[in-house]
């Protein structure tokens, strides 16, 4: 409306057309309105009006739907709605649905807001800002017409009876005329912004990508933990095989040999081998440790703590099992913090502790070490905090200077299975 092009733009005749087609859409949701509530009230005597009324509980979701159709007329963001899709096909299924929902009744007030007040509303302002300066711009007209040039009523209230007052009624008019163009504007997007606020709100859609970003982020967290095992089965299935019977491969080799330099050249190969071996170990170990997968998170943690570099005690009361993602995450960030305190810390002594309640893992990892940790100089932390974000969870960190440093994390999860 700011700028100067404005008049001449197609806008104001957009504001016309949306106050028009709500004046016309209001009184036909109010009839029918009235009439299902007539006949339903009357015929509930004899229960067939019953459904009628049921079925006006729902009135407000086609009048919404037509409404946010003809929100298009006046703005440019599309217009969606929130209802939720139905668990199951059938029309019981998707009426029980709708009355279940807030936004249906949300729906149904605006319905009754526009049959009773909105459309009156818009019909009043359309007949000030457009109506009468028209009727005004067409005063020479009529006087020519109507009036056979002697005479003809402005607004039916003043009386016209010669040419240079028929003409500066009209000028008058236009300039009525420019004037109501911002006039109708105003109120079509205060009608509309009323609309979106009530039945089409602009995060509705963000609602449900937000929704569907996070079904996409567990099904991910699912598909790499799955790759993970695969990778770990494929390693400790195949490599690790193959290279178990070499190394007895060459020990035998070892024993049969001479002495001599092949015997040392044997006896270099099946060391090689045998270090290769324990690397792939630690490697598949790493992957996805196997007493993670058979045993659940506690065992887990309490073999992680006996071969830690800093003495660990562990106090864990998990009487069952968890989502793998939900074990595989939690057994990582607390091997990652292990390491961060043999590494930096300084600390003599560490504990892990923790359980599962009220439908969080939480999980504290504390040690006495000089303490100092901080999120921002390093990207470990980070990415515990990102490897526990993805399922929802939450990392938080107390280091102060001097420690101690305790380490908490909380995952919302429940039980798949008891020990």
């Amino acid at each position: 409306m700011a700028r100067p092009g404005f008049l001449l733009s197609p806008w104001p005749w957009r504001a016309v057309a949306y106050l028009l087609t709500g004046v016309l859409a209001g009184l036909a949701v109010l009839v029918s309105l009235v009439t299902l509530v007539a006949v339903g009230g009357v015929l509930a005597i004899v229960l067939v009006g019953l459904p009628l009324l049921a079925v006006t509980a729902l009135a407000g979701v086609p009048v919404a739907a037509v409404e946010r159709r003809r929100l298009r007329l006046i703005d440019r963001d599309p217009a969606h709605g929130s209802h939720a899709e139905p668990a199951e096909p059938g029309l019981w299924c998707w009426f029980t649905t709708r009355l279940r929902e807030q936004p249906t009744w949300r729906e149904l007030g605006y319905t009754l807001l526009f049959a009773g007040l909105l459309w009156p509303a818009e019909a009043l302002v359309v007949t000030v800002a457009l109506l009468f300066p028209v009727s005004m711009v067409a005063t020479p007209l009529l006087l020519a017409t109507v009036g056979g040039g002697e005479e003809t009523k402005v607004l039916k209230q003043w009386t016209v009876t010669d040419w240079p007052t028929a003409f500066g009624v009209a000028v008058l008019g236009v300039l009525l005329l420019a004037v109501g163009a911002y006039v109708l504007a105003v109120t079509a997007g205060a009608r509309a912004e009323l609309t979106r606020l009530l039945i089409a709100p602009r995060d509705a859609g963000l609602g449900e990508k937000v929704v569907e970003l996070a079904r996409s982020r567990v099904r991910l967290v699912d598909a790499f933990e799955a790759e993970r095992r695969r990778i770990e089965r494929d390693l400790h299935d195949g490599a690790q095989q193959r290279l178990v019977a070499l190394t007895m491969t060459l020990g035998l080799a070892r024993l049969d040999a001479p002495p001599g330099p092949l015997a040392d050249q044997l006896a270099k190969a099946h060391d090689e081998a045998g270090r290769a071996l324990a690397e792939l170990r630690e490697l598949v170990h790493g992957i996805h440790p196997k007493v993670l997968a058979d045993y659940g998170l506690g065992a887990a943690v309490a073999d992680a703590a006996d071969r830690s570099a800093v003495p660990v005690d562990v106090d864990l009361d998990l009487p069952g099992r968890l989502p793998q993602a939900v074990e595989s995450a939690a057994y990582f960030v607390v091997c990652e913090a292990l390491a961060n305190v043999a590494k930096h810390s300084g600390a003599t002594r560490a504990a892990v502790s923790g359980g599962h309640a009220e439908g969080r893992l939480v999980l504290r990892v504390h040690d006495d070490g000089h303490g100092g940790a901080d999120v921002e100089r390093g990207s470990g932390l980070t990415g515990l905090a990102d490897r526990v974000s993805v399922l929802d969870g939450r990392l938080s960190l107390s280091s102060p200077p001097g420690g101690p440093t305790l380490l908490r994390v909380e995952i919302p999860c429940e039980w798949t299975e008891a020990a």
